[in-house]
């Protein structure tokens, strides 16, 4: 079998599942031991995190790029290392107890795909996957196998998002009618399509980083080590970088589900690089927090948001670099991302939030305001429901 064919057979595979998992008896002697896949850039930062912990045992870490992996193994030196998570887990699934994927988006799928066929735990980055089919195919096997999973989109536990989804729910500005969410960071490629081949660095296996996809000729500086996040082939684009981010409250807070319809602003479709401006409109159908239907803005590139005024704030204040605004029946809820507090305005004017109702029914407690101390807790959320000792917030 050809390896782009396995690999797409191992990734016939979705947000991951909502049940719980049969776990270890809880116990403080347990170690979880992890195997790394992806270990450069954002995986760097997932391996840190989860090695914060103290139950944690790093056995096997696995990177395309040798520079990559060279690192991660001189942190952990007694953990085995590979390019290919195929081999990985050929030779050493029986040693392993939960996995980490923190590949570029194309290759989530897959590696989480056969980690859950072999009955793992897995921690896998937002974007959960490339395409929504994989989605779909990745929350049925996690369901069928009832494993733990959590997606890596650590702002999910931090303090303000968790507020912002209380006071939303407790129907501080009503009915929410709209939503208005925006990043200026520019995921995208407008330029022309790159011809030609360039060397492959002798670091990088470039067919394994191509992993399912088509295969292609190298160029340097296009794809890797950061700049796949703006090609259709492999990324998902700034919506799928921080749009993952900054919807994740208001979707959760208003019980949203498959939106009616979707239309997107933006220069005409090239079939490689995503567009460096977008404006995504969407209509969702309406929940008990919001009016009958939902409108719902995004808006990405240079000079992201573009003027409305729904976005206004007091005092004639620039808005937050990336957010969300909630408007709704009796005032709007602007939600910066990240580590800062939900903003109450009524009538072009802040109006004080009162926590002590959610602190005093244990629902909040007080912000870390640190961001590696509350991002950790996503990570050691994941790593306790392993345990047996917790369950995940974002499967």
């Amino acid at each position: 079998m050809k390896r782009r064919d396995f690999l797409k057979n191992t990734a016939v595979a979705s947000s991951v599942s909502l049940l719980p998992s049969a776990v270890w008896p809880a116990s403080q002697d347990k170690v979880l031991r992890t195997a790394h896949i992806g270990v450069g850039g954002m995986g760097a930062e997932d391996l840190k995190s989860i090695t914060s912990h103290k139950q944690v045992k790093v056995v096997a870490l696995c990177d395309v790029d040798s520079k990559n992996l060279e690192a991660a193994l001189q942190m952990h030196p007694e953990a085995k290392g590979f390019a290919d998570y195929r081999l990985l887990f050929s030779q050493m699934a029986d040693e392993i107890d939960a996995v980490i994927v923190s590949t570029p988006d194309h290759t989530h799928a897959p590696a989480s795909m056969l980690a859950m066929q072999l009955d793992k735990p897995v921690y896998c980055q937002k974007p959960l996957a490339h395409h929504v089919s994989e989605v779909r195919a990745m929350r049925k096997l996690a369901e069928e196998k009832n494993l733990i999973t959590q997606m890596g989109i650590q702002v999910h536990s931090f303090y303000d998002y968790k507020l912002a989804t209380l006071l939303i729910q407790s129907g501080i500005i009503g009915k929410v009618s709209c939503v208005r969410a925006w990043s200026p960071k520019n995921w995208g490629y407008d330029g022309p399509i790159p011809t030609g081949a360039d060397p492959v660095p002798s670091h990088l296996d470039w067919n394994l980083w191509l992993g399912t996809s088509a295969s292609r000729p190298y160029k340097d500086q296009v794809y890797h080590p950061a700049n796949w996040r703006k090609l259709v082939d492999f990324g998902c684009g700034t919506l799928g970088d921080m749009g993952v981010h900054i919807f994740d409250t208001p979707y959760n807070a208003l019980e949203l589900d498959v939106p009616f319809t979707v239309k997107n602003q933006c220069r005409r479709p090239n079939g490689f690089g995503y567009p460096e401006k977008n404006s995504v409109t969407y209509e969702f159908p309406g929940t008990p927090y919001t009016t009958e239907t939902l409108k719902w803005v995004w808006y990405d590139g240079k000079g992201a948001p573009h003027s409305h005024k729904d976005l206004k704030l007091p005092n004639k204040e620039k808005l937050p670099l990336q957010g969300a605004m909630f408007i709704g029946e009796k005032g709007k809820l602007l939600l910066p991302h990240f580590m800062e507090l939900p903003r109450h305005i009524v009538d072009g004017e802040y109006k004080e939030i009162d926590v002590s109702p959610f602190v005093n029914s244990g629902q909040i407690g007080e912000p870390v305001r640190d961001y590696a101390l509350e991002g950790n807790m996503h990570y050691h959320q994941f790593v306790d429901a392993c345990l047996g000792t917790d369950s995940c917030t974002a499967p």
